[in-house]
This record gives C-alpha cells, sequence and structure tokens, in this order.
C-alpha cells in the first residue's frame, strides 16, 4: 500500500485561533512545554530553550530516544518539574523545514525499496513507515509482525542499498494506527494520532461501566483494540456509581420490594423494576446510604 502524498509540514501544523481571540504567547515562567514529535504522533515535556521564547504552535527541534526530530509545541506544562527533562534545541529554522520537507520525499522511495527486500526475503513482517532523522544518517523503518522476526539479513541489503545506518523496529497494531492516523467511526481523526498525548490501557470494564454494548465490533477501533475513548468518561461514570446501589440491588419502598435495573447517568436517574412488574423512576438526590443499618435508603416523593 503505497503511502499517501503528505501535505507541507508549515501548512499541516498551521494553528489557526478564533477570528475574535488574539493568540498571545506561552508565558515563560513554567518554561516546560509539551512537544509533539510529528513523524509518530507521540507527545514528549521538553524546557524552554533560554534564548528563543515559545508559543503553542511552534515548530521546534527537539532530541528523542531515536534522534533529532521535528516538533510541535502543544502548550505551556505548569505542574511539571524542570529537573531532568531535556531542553528544546532550538526553534526550527527555514533550512530544518526544507531539510523536513526533502526527507519526506526520500522516505516514500525508502518504503518501496524495503517494502520490496521484505518480500524478496520472505519475511512475515508488515512495513508501517519509513523515516529519516533530521540530521543523522539514519533512517528507522517501523515493521508490526505478530511474532520476532530475524531481520539481520534484512538489515544488511538495506545498508548496501542507502549506505546509512539501518534501524527497524517492531511496535504494535494500535502504534500503528498513531503513526499514520486515519478516520474513525465517529467521523473525527484516531484518537492516538491526533488527540491523546499518551495510548492508556482500555479495558472492557469501562464498556461495562457505561452500559455499552459489548458487541467487540462496535466498541473496537480499526487497529482491532478497543475504542481509546472509552477510557475519557470511564472515571466520571464510575464515580457517580459509588454513590448508588449497584445494578441487581435490592431494595424496600414502602414495604413494596424492588430491583435496581438501570442506572442512567445522563439523565441522573435509576430505574427500580417491582415484583409485580411496575417500574419506579427515581432520581439519585434520593438515594442514601444507611451507615448504621448497612443499607441504601430510598427517598420517594
Amino acid at each position: 500500500m503505497e503511502q499517501p502524498e503528505s501535505p507541507r509540514i508549515q501548512d499541516e501544523y498551521q494553528v489557526r485561533p478564533e477570528p475574535e481571540v488574539r493568540p498571545e504567547p506561552v508565558e515563560a515562567a513554567p518554561r516546560v512545554f509539551r512537544v509533539r514529535i510529528v513523524h509518530c504522533s507521540s507527545t514528549e515535556l521538553y524546557t524552554s530553550p533560554p534564548d528563543a521564547p515559545l508559543s503553542r504552535g511552534d515548530l521546534v527541534v527537539v532530541n528523542t530516544r531515536y534522534g533529532t526530530e521535528l516538533g510541535c509545541v502543544q502548550g505551556a506544562v505548569r505542574s511539571e518539574p524542570t529537573k531532568d527533562l531535556p531542553a528544546v534545541l532550538r526553534k526550527a529554522s527555514q533550512r530544518d523545514l526544507e531539510s523536513f520537507e526533502s526527507n519526506r520525499e526520500r522516505e516514500e522511495k525508502a518504503f518501496r525499496i524495503c517494502r520490496d527486500k521484505i518480500a524478496e526475503h520472505g519475511l512475515g513482517m508488515k512495513l508501517i513507515s519509513a523515516h529519516y532523522l533530521l540530521e543523522e544518517a539514519k533512517i528507522l523503518f517501523y515493521f508490526t509482525a505478530e511474532s520476532r522476526v530475524d531481520f539481520r539479513e534484512l538489515v544488511r541489503d538495506l545498508v548496501g542499498v542507502f549506505k546509512k545506518r539501518i534501524e527497524l523496529r517492531q511496535i504494535g497494531v494500535r502504534d500503528e494506527s498513531r503513526v499514520i492516523g486515519g478516520m474513525g467511526i465517529c467521523g473525527r481523526t484516531f484518537c492516538c494520532h491526533g488527540v491523546t498525548d499518551k495510548l492508556r490501557a482500555v479495558s472492557i470494564k469501562m464498556a461495562k461501566e457505561q452500559n455499552l454494548t459489548l458487541n467487540s465490533m462496535k466498541i473496537s477501533g480499526p487497529c482491532g483494540r478497543l475504542l481509546c475513548c472509552l477510557s475519557y468518561e470511564y472515571e466520571t461514570y464510575r464515580e457517580v456509581r459509588r454513590s448508588l446501589p449497584q445494578e441487581g440491588a435490592r431494595l424496600k419502598i414502602d414495604g413494596r420490594n424492588y430491583r435496581v435495573a438501570d442506572i442512567n447517568v445522563f439523565l441522573r436517574q435509576v430505574k427500580l423494576d417491582g415484583e409485580d412488574g411496575s417500574s419506579l423512576f427515581v432520581g439519585f438526590q434520593s438515594f442514601r446510604y444507611d451507615q448504621d443499618g448497612q443499607r441504601w435508603m430510598v427517598t420517594v416523593p
């Protein structure tokens, strides 16, 4: 699958504030900034260089664990200490941007060559992307595979073709979506690519807590894993449910027995089913837990 043509970096990361709001520079006091690495969409914390105050949307050059990369400033972070944090090397110059654009063109060719070499060697791996570092003679190739792959012969072939250092890195399917990007079932860009700063753990318990369908086709993303957005409201749902009886709990109101059938967080109502088939809808404010009697008390207006 060919990589789509990428827009120019200046257009892709241009910040367009609302017309009536004048953009304000980020205050220099915090000196800690969250920077999104352009190639892989991950974010890291950096301190600002002393001679160059940073603002949201600035393109900068930073050191990462893989090498020198182009990043985009997301904003200031006030709660993080500056100790042991790397510093932004500099604001991206026109030369840096031209080098980045030139690398994009070379990456397309490198991707095709590596893909063909993988086929020649019959390796069970899927190539995700090829990436030239900004200031180093090294090419990163990201791939996915169901098991470990012996790619030593492949690396030798690639070194012979490119005459550069070659690094192959195996990533997971969620990282694949993060690097490539795309559109989710909600019609918006993938959360992992354009919204979240870290890949958070998502469990089926989060879907259950929010009364969502457990149909895997409806709560899974294109990567085949549970949707990242399941974690967004999970803590709110869990906190609300702590102050209410659990579904299935038995309650007595005016001498009649009821069972908690449903908890609607949006309407702030609890549905109670009676033994005679009747239903009662009670607001959240009507429930109180009696510590002495170790039971739930319900006040029905």
